[in-house]
C-alpha cells in the first residue's frame, strides 16, 4: 500500500538517494509544522498559517499584504461565480477613478463622517504640495453619484445598475490582520438606482442571497442572513442587510458581506432626479453592496487546523495532488507514468489536479507541504498500488484513506471531493450551532459573553440600550454589540422583555464581540 510505501520512504529521509542516476540530498520533514496551535493561540496560529500556506506575504508597509497566487485563485473563483450571476440580473461592470475630490467627498455628511478617520489623502506631487489634497476612495458612493445625476434624466434611464471590481484604501485601525482588516483590499462594489423602493428592496435581498451562496456553497462557511441595527448600519444608508459568520475559537462574530438600501439620502445630496411616467419630478431609490477578500480570511479561520490550511474543494486551486511513492528497487518510471496518467484523466474530467515530481523532497515532506497548503485530496501511488492497478486517496479534512481502482478513478474522486465539501460545511455548522446561547436576562448575557458564545437575545430595538450594552461590556476583549437581527426569527412570546432594558422586546437579535 502507498501508506506503507511512504513510511518506508520516510525512514530514508536525510540519506543520499540515487534518482535518475544523480545523487540527491533528499530534504527532511523538519521545519514544516506550525509552531502554534489553533486552540491555544489563535492569533499567532492564523498569522503563521496564512504565510506558511502561501496565501500571503507580509509587506513593508503595515496593514498591506501581498496576495500570492494560492489566495488570488480563490478570489478569482468567487469573482467568476458572482460576476456571472449579477450579469444575469442585467448589472453591468464599469470602472471609476481611485481619487475623490474633497468637495464631493464632504457633500454627504453622515456618510463621510463614518469613513473620515480611515480616508487616506494625497497631499504632494513630487516635492510640491498639492493646492487641493485628493482623497483615495474608501468606498465609491461619492465618486459615482455625481455622474448618476448626469446620466439619469427620465424613467427610461432606470434602473441604472453598475458594479466595479477594484481596490479601496481604509487607513486607520489598530490591529491589521491579513484578509480580515487591511489598509488596502480587493472587493466588488455594486451601485444601483431605481424608480421605486420596491425594486430596490428586492435587489437588496437578491444580492444578499448571492453572498450567502459564496459563503455556504463555495467556502463551506455557515452564515446568518439578517438586518443590522440603526447603530451598526451603513453610514448614510436607509438600512443594511448582512451575512454574519462566527469564529468559535475566538468567540467573535464577523461581518461577511453587506447589501444596503440607501433610500433617497444620496439622491437628495447629489440631485439624482428623474421625470416619472406622469411627467412629475421624482428622486431615485438607491442600493450599494459589496463583498471583499475578507471572505478568504473567514474561510481560513473556519476550517484551518494545526496542520495548516483546509481548503473546500470548490475553491481550491489544486483539488487533488498526486504524489509518487517509490522506494528500494521500485519501478520508479512506472510509478511516475501512473501519476502523470492520473493527473491527465482528472484534468480532462474538469478536476484541478497536479503531480509533485520534485525529486529533492521525500514523500513524507511532500505530504506535510500539501497538507499545510490545504489541498482537499492527496493521491499516493507506490509499487503496491501500481501492481494492484489502484491509487491510495487521503482526505485533508478528516485524514480518511481509501484505495480507489484506476478504472473508477474519476467518478470516485468526484464523489470524495463532494463529500469533503459537504463535510466541511456540516462540521462548521455544528461547531457554530454549539456556540449559540439563547439568553433572557443580563446575568445570562454576561455569563455567555465570558464563554465566547454567539448570543441570541430578545431586544427592545432601542439605540440607547445598545450603546449602554457596549459601555457595560467594555474591556480588554472589546465591547459586545449587535451582530444582526436574523430574518429567520424564532417565536417571540407575548410579554417577553428585553434582556438589557427590561422593556417589551420587539425582536430576537444576535449579540457578541466581533472583528
Amino acid at each position: 500500500m502507498a501508506g506503507k510505501d511512504a513510511d518506508k520512504g520516510k525512514k530514508k529521509e536525510g540519506k543520499k538517494e540515487v534518482v535518475h542516476g544523480k545523487k540527491k540530498e533528499v530534504k527532511k520533514e523538519t521545519g514544516l509544522g506550525l509552531s502554534y496551535k489553533k486552540d491555544e493561540n489563535f492569533g499567532e496560529w492564523y498569522s503563521e498559517v496564512v504565510v506558511s500556506g502561501e496565501m500571503i506575504e507580509y509587506y513593508d508597509i503595515s496593514g498591506c499584504y501581498i496576495l500570492r497566487p494560492w489566495a488570488m485563485s480563490i478570489w478569482e473563483i468567487l469573482q467568476t461565480f458572482f460576476d456571472a450571476e449579477i450579469k444575469k440580473m442585467k448589472i453591468k461592470n464599469s470602472y471609476f477613478p481611485l481619487f475623490v475630490s474633497p468637495a464631493v467627498l464632504q457633500k454627504e455628511k453622515d456618510h463621510i463622517e463614518g469613513f473620515a478617520p480611515e480616508v487616506a489623502w494625497v497631499t504632494k506631487s513630487g516635492d510640491s504640495d498639492l493646492e487641493v489634497p485628493i482623497a483615495i476612495r474608501p468606498t465609491s458612493e461619492t465618486v459615482m453619484y455625481p455622474y448618476f445625476s448626469k446620466w439619469i434624466r427620465g424613467h427610461r434611464d432606470l434602473p441604472l445598475r453598475l458594479n466595479q471590481w477594484c481596490n479601496v484604501v481604509r487607513w486607520e485601525f489598530s490591529n491589521p490582520t491579513p484578509f480580515i482588516r487591511s489598509r488596502e483590499f480587493l472587493w466588488q462594489e455594486g451601485h444601483t438606482a431605481f424608480a421605486t423602493k420596491e425594486e430596490a428592496d428586492e435587489e437588496v435581498l437578491d444580492i444578499l442571497e448571492l453572498y450567502r451562496r459564496i459563503y455556504e456553497e463555495f467556502l463551506a462557511v455557515p452564515v446568518s442572513k439578517g438586518k443590522k441595527s440603526e447603530l451598526e448600519k451603513f453610514a448614510g444608508g436607509l438600512y443594511t442587510t448582512t451575512v454574519e459568520a462566527f469564529i468559535p475559537n475566538t468567540g467573535r462574530g464577523i461581518q461577511g458581506a453587506t447589501s444596503h438600501c440607501l433610500g433617497q439620502n444620496f439622491a437628495k445630496m447629489f440631485e439624482i432626479n428623474f421625470e416619472n411616467e406622469k411627467g412629475e419630478k421624482a428622486m431615485v431609490w438607491q442600493n450599494s453592496w459589496a463583498y471583499t477578500t475578507r471572505t478568504i480570511g473567514v474561510m481560513i479561520m473556519t476550517h484551518g487546523d494545526d496542520k495548516g490550511l483546509v481548503l473546500p474543494p470548490k475553491v481550491a486551486t489544486t483539488q487533488v495532488v498526486v504524489i509518487p511513492v517509490p522506494y528500494k528497487d521500485a519501478n520508479t518510471q512506472g510509478i511516475y507514468d501512473a501519476c502523470a496518467a492520473t493527473v491527465k484523466s482528472l484534468n480532462e474530467s474538469g478536476i484541478r489536479a497536479e503531480a509533485d515530481f520534485r525529486d529533492n523532497y521525500s514523500p513524507g515532506w511532500k505530504y506535510s507541504h500539501w497538507e499545510m497548503k490545504g489541498v482537499p485530496l492527496r493521491i499516493e501511488i507506490g509499487p503496491k498500488d501500481l501492481a494492484n492497478n489502484q491509487v491510495r486517496a487521503v482526505r485533508r479534512d478528516n485524514g480518511a484513506k481509501t484505495d480507489i481502482p484506476v478504472a473508477n478513478l474519476v467518478e470516485q474522486v468526484k464523489d470524495v471531493l463532494d463529500s469533503i465539501q459537504q463535510n466541511l460545511f456540516e462540521t462548521a455548522k455544528q461547531k457554530r450551532e454549539a456556540c449559540v446561547q439563547v439568553v433572557k436576562t443580563w446575568d445570562e448575557f454576561a455569563e455567555a459573553l465570558g464563554q465566547k458564545k454567539l448570543i441570541l437575545a430578545p431586544w427592545c430595538d432601542e439605540e440607547d440600550v445598545e450603546k449602554e450594552v457596549k459601555t457595560r461590556t467594555k474591556g480588554e476583549m472589546g465591547a459586545a454589540k449587535t451582530l444582526c437581527s436574523p430574518f429567520d426569527q424564532p417565536e417571540l412570546p407575548e410579554g417577553t422583555l428585553c434582556f438589557a432594558s427590561g422593556k417589551p422586546a420587539k425582536k430576537w437579535t444576535y449579540w457578541g464581540r466581533s472583528y
